[in-house]
């Protein structure tokens, strides 16, 4: 009896030993997986940090690009605009110049009987003046027997005349200049309608 008592004292023993064993593998374990269980998060925490700074910087080399590219359109527009400044420059002198030739032209045109010394000299400024110009870039529209170009005309008169095609310039009115390829003043103009008229008189025949 006292053998078996034993026996059950050593059984419940080891059992206990056993239980206290599977106790501390299991404290291990857990005390094994929360460190895993944190680097785990550390490394998610990472990961989207670093997905975060990889978006940002994309984010901020695309701005930088356009900022960029947004420097060079500034950068292109201010020399080409500081280009026509250069090239432009003195438009509006050349322009008010312009009725001084004009009247130089009309006085000129004149032809009466004892002015011919006077106008010599009315010639010779004229000239001048026109060299000046021309050195400019100054340089009449030419428009006599030319297609009308309402871009460098103004048709301020009609006329017909049967030995020229329809909307070919007649007379000249009023002289037009260029400045460079900017125009100054646009040409005052007769322009043929020979068209018109042929189509007015088929209708009065019938």
């Amino acid at each position: 009896m006292e053998e078996e008592v034993k026996n059950a004292e050593t059984t419940d023993s080891k059992i206990n030993e056993e239980k206290k064993e599977e106790t501390v593998e299991v404290k291990k374990e857990v005390k094994e997986e929360a460190p895993r269980k944190k680097v785990k998060e550390k490394r998610k925490k990472i990961d989207k940090e670093k997905d975060e700074l990889i978006k940002a910087n994309l984010d901020l080399k695309e701005k930088v690009l356009r900022i960029t590219a947004e420097m060079q359109n500034i950068k292109r527009r201010s020399e080409i605009d500081l280009a026509n400044v250069y090239k432009y420059d003195g438009f509006d002198l050349m322009e008010k110049l312009l009725p001084i030739l004009d009247n130089f032209e009309r006085a000129l045109s004149i032809k009466q009987e004892g002015t011919e010394k006077f106008l010599e000299g009315f010639k010779m400024i004229y000239d001048n003046l026109q060299s000046i110009l021309l050195s400019k870039g100054v340089t009449e529209i030419e428009c006599i027997h030319k297609d009308f170009d309402p871009n460098l005309m103004n048709a301020v008169m009609t006329d017909t005349d049967m030995e020229y095609a329809n909307n070919v310039v007649l007379d000249v009115l009023q002289k037009g200049y260029m400045y460079q390829d900017k125009i100054l003043r646009p040409a005052m103009v007769k322009v043929n309608e020979r068209e018109n008229t042929q189509d007015n008189n088929e209708r009065n025949d019938e």
